[in-house]
């Protein structure tokens, strides 16, 4: 196992001392393992938390800034974070007008955010995505994992909470985008957990795994490695399958790379879903490609398409300022 670690057991804690080194900007609390922006809470602003296992950058911590997420809670790798840390994250973001819980829906996840949820002494609701089209139940959830909408969940839901709207209003946003989204992935590769030290499962050559997880999750089939415009179909199929994406004011179009496939592959694959969608009659409105939910070093990558209205575009489009996401300022 060839890595860029110091100890196994101490990788999310030296990463978290890392982004408080890269940024600043930033707030990190080490005991409780949360990013907060520099600046929360923001008085009479509804604050959202979200978090999950590490082994996903940039997804949660690399989200956390004006215009998106207020904290980011990380466990250890694939690992969701306790309660005591997810209460942590929303004391901290509270600042008078609740608190939204974007959560992606792993049983852990899901259990320990209901938890903190309880116990904090601030109206909560929470959202969970639930997104992957490739397996409705799974040895971690029950329903479809939350997956790539998590991502456009987290900057539109932080758009509508940056204007100033009520809790009751960005939670309604983020389900919107949450029951308008569909993903798919593959995996060419197994990731490889530095604790663990081997692959978590065993993908022979020349073979991909279509409908993979992002936490090496078995998916619906494994299959012959094929081109991209094979691979294309095999992930854009199955999504426009499960929901009708055309019509109305088009689609955000998200390719997402798991780790370890560069971007000229990435946008190798992206020519072909473009393809596909236009031969569909699905019309792309913004498009947004590269590495932002990832699998550690799995290669492979992901599709996600949000059916967009006006509203979904321009909290889209509305400023973010995080070390991943960055625009309109």
């Amino acid at each position: 196992m060839n890595k860029l670690i110091n100890d196994p057991a101490q990788v999310v804690v030296d990463a978290l001392r890392g982004v408080a080194a890269a940024h600043p900007e930033l707030r990190v609390d080490h005991e409780q393992r949360v990013v907060f922006r520099g600046d929360a809470p923001v008085r009479g602003k509804v604050g959202l938390v979200s978090g999950g296992g590490s082994g996903h950058e940039p997804l949660h911590a690399g989200f956390v800034g004006p215009g998106m997420l207020d904290a980011a809670c990380a466990g250890e790798v694939f690992t969701s974070p306790v309660p005591d840390q997810m209460l942590a994250a929303t004391k901290g973001v509270d600042g008078g007008a609740g608190v939204l819980h974007i959560v992606k829906n792993y049983t852990g996840d899901v259990m320990n955010f209901e938890m903190a949820a309880e116990m904090a002494e601030t109206e909560v609701v929470a959202v969970v995505t639930n997104d992957d089209v490739a397996v409705e139940d799974s040895l971690y959830t029950a329903g479809r994992r939350g997956v790539g909408v998590t991502v456009l969940v987290e900057k539109i839901a932080g758009a509508a909470a940056e204007e100033g709207r009520s809790l009751a209003e960005v939670a309604k946003i983020a389900r919107k985008v949450n029951s308008n989204g569909r993903s798919m992935g593959v995996a060419l590769t197994s990731c490889t957990v530095p604790a663990a030290g081997k692959p978590t499962f065993d993908l022979p050559a020349g073979q991909i795994e279509v409908g993979i997880g992002i936490h090496g999750e078995p998916g619906r089939r494994r299959v012959p490695l094929g081109t991209a415009a094979e691979i294309a179909e095999m992930l854009v199929t199955p999504i426009l399958t499960d929901h009708d994406f055309t019509g109305g004011d088009g689609v955000i179009a998200f390719l997402n790379g798991m780790g370890a496939t560069p971007l000229i592959e990435l946008y190798v694959m992206y020519q072909e879903v473009s393809t596909l969608l236009a031969k569909a009659g699905v019309q792309v409105a913004r498009t947004l490609v590269g590495p932002y939910i990832t699998s550690l070093d799995m290669a492979g990558c992901s599709v996600t398409l949000v059916k967009a209205d006006d509203e979904i575009l321009r909290l889209w489009d509305a400023p973010v300022r995080t070390p991943a996401l960055r625009w309109g300022v």
